[in-house]
C-alpha cells in the first residue's frame, strides 16, 4: 500500500537545522590539519549560502574525512546527499551521526527513510519507530508516519497502521495523504474482520449486523433492513442494533417506515438511556410535525447528556425559536457554529436573530459564513450523488433547506 505520492523535500531546510550547522569546525581529527578542516568548513559554507548543494557536498566529504567524528559534518552530508537522491552515500554518514549522538531524532527518522529506500526494511522500522514519538515539526512527523504506515501494511499490521494514523490525524488533521491513509486503514480493518467474523460464526446476529452495514453502503437499503431484523430475531439487545435499523429506517418517505424507525429509537433507549442519539432522533421527529411541545424535553434531554453535539443543540435552539424563546436560542446557536462551524443552516438562523436585534454587522457576517458553507455544502451533495450516497446524509438540516435561500 503505497501512500508516498511525492518526494518529501520540504524537510530540507528543517533537516539541516536539527544538528546546528558546522557549530564546530573540528574534533580533535586524528589525520589532516585543522587549517585542512577550516578551508573545507569555510568553501562548505560559502556555497550553501548561495545555495549550491552540488558544490557544498565535495568539500563536505573531504571535511569528512579529516574529522569523522564530527556529529555535524556526517548528519548534513548525510542530509544534502539524501535531497539529491543518492540514498546509498547518505546512508553510512546518517547512520554514523545517529551512533555518535541518538538523541537526533530528526536525523534518525531520516536515516529510517534512507533504509526504507534501499531495501533494509528491518533496520528502517526500528529507527523510524523510534523517532516518530519524538518529532514535534508537523510535515516531518506526518511523512515519517505515512512511511511507517507503509511498512506496517506491508507486514499486515494493521492496527500498528490505526494507531499511527490516528496519531498523525491528531497533529495534521487536513492533510489530504492522511486521511487517505486513514480510509485505506480502516477500510482494511473492515475486510479483515468481516473475513474473520464470517469464518467464526457465519450465522451470529453480528454477523447479519455487519451484512447491513455492507448492504447499507452499496445502497441496498431493503436487504439492509433484512440483515437487521435477523440481528435483532437472533439477538434483541444486540448493541446498536435497534439504533442502526432506526437511523436506515428514518431515511424512508414512508409514514409507516418513519414511525416504525421511532419504535427502534424508543427501543434504543429503553435499552441504553443514555442514547442521545436516539433522544434527538426523537426529537428531530416531532419537530418535523411541528409538534414543538414533544420535540423540546427530547431535545433538552439530549443536549444535557452531550453538551457539545451540535445537532442537539441546534435541534434544540429551532425549538425554541419555534416556542418565541429566542433569547435561549441564541447562545445555543452561537456553541453550534463554535462546535461546527461548516453548519450552513445554523450561520443563517444566527443571521436572522442578529438581524432581527438591529445588530447588522454581525448578521452580515453570519449571512456570509452561511453562503461559503452552503456552496461548500452543495459542492458535497453533488459529488457524493455521484457516489450513490443518498443527499440526506450531508444535510445540516434537510427539514429546514427548502426554506433557506438559494445560491
Amino acid at each position: 500500500m503505497k501512500f508516498l505520492s511525492r518526494p518529501c523535500l520540504f524537510f530540507a531546510g528543517a533537516l539541516l537545522l536539527a544538528a546546528p550547522l558546522f557549530a564546530q569546525t573540528a574534533t580533535t581529527p586524528a589525520t589532516g590539519t585543522q587549517a585542512e578542516i577550516a578551508a573545507h568548513a569555510r568553501k562548505a559554507q560559502e556555497y550553501l549560502r548561495e545555495k549550491k548543494p552540488e558544490l557544498a557536498i565535495p568539500e563536505l566529504e573531504a571535511w569528512v574525512k579529516l574529522d569523522p567524528q564530527n556529529v555535524d559534518v556526517q548528519a548534513n552530508l548525510g542530509v544534502l546527499l539524501f535531497f539529491r537522491g543518492n540514498y546509498a552515500g547518505a546512508l553510512p554518514h546518517l547512520r554514523q551521526a545517529v551512533a555518535l549522538q541518538p538523541g537526533l531524532a530528526k536525523i534518525q527518522g531520516l536515516l529510517g527513510i534512507t533504509e526504507r529506500n534501499t531495501g533494509d526494511l528491518a533496520a528502517a522500522r526500528i529507527d523510524m519507530e523510534a523517532a516518530f514519538p519524538l518529532i514535534t515539526e508537523t510535515k516531518f512527523k506526518t511523512q515519517l508516519g505515512l512511511s511507517l504506515i507503509e511498512l506496517y501494511s506491508a507486514t499486515g499490521e494493521l492496527d500498528k497502521a490505526a494507531a499511527t494514523v490516528a496519531e498523525l490525524r491528531r497533529n495534521d488533521p487536513e492533510n489530504v495523504e492522511v486521511l487517505y491513509a486513514a480510509y485505506r486503514i480502516h477500510s482494511d480493518l473492515a475486510a479483515e474482520s468481516i473475513v474473520s467474523l464470517s469464518l467464526v460464526d457465519p450465522d451470529s446476529p453480528q454477523m447479519h449486523q455487519v451484512m447491513a452495514h455492507e448492504e447499507t453502503r452499496e445502497g441496498k437499503t431493503n436487504e439492509a433492513i433484512a440483515e437487521y431484523r435477523k440481528a435483532i430475531a437472533l439477538d434483541p439487545k444486540l448493541p446498536g442494533v435497534h439504533f442502526e435499523l432506526a437511523e436506515l429506517l428514518n431515511t424512508s418517505s414512508d409514514p409507516k417506515l418513519k414511525q416504525e424507525a421511532i419504535a427502534e429509537y424508543e427501543e434504543a433507549l429503553k435499552q441504553n438511556p443514555g442514547d442521545e442519539k436516539s433522544l434527538e432522533r426523537i426529537g428531530d421527529a416531532a419537530a418535523a410535525k411541528n409538534d414543538w411541545t414533544q420535540a423540546k424535553p427530547a431535545y433538552e434531554k439530549a443536549v444535557a447528556l452531550r453538551p457539545d453535539d451540535a445537532e442537539a443543540n441546534f435541534g434544540l435552539a429551532k425549538t425554541y425559536i419555534a416556542l418565541d424563546q429566542k433569547d435561549k436560542a441564541l447562545p445555543l446557536l452561537e456553541h453550534v457554529v463554535q462546535v461546527d462551524p461548516t453548519n450552513a443552516t445554523a450561520h443563517y438562523r444566527l443571521s436572522t436573530l442578529f438581524r432581527e436585534q438591529g445588530n447588522a454587522e454581525q448578521a452580515k457576517a453570519e449571512l456570509e459564513q452561511f453562503q461559503k458553507y452552503r456552496q461548500m455544502k452543495d459542492k458535497l451533495r453533488a459529488m457524493y450523488k455521484e457516489l450513490q450516497i443518498q443527499p440526506d446524509q450531508i444535510r445540516d438540516d434537510p427539514k429546514d433547506d427548502a426554506s433557506l435561500p438559494k445560491n
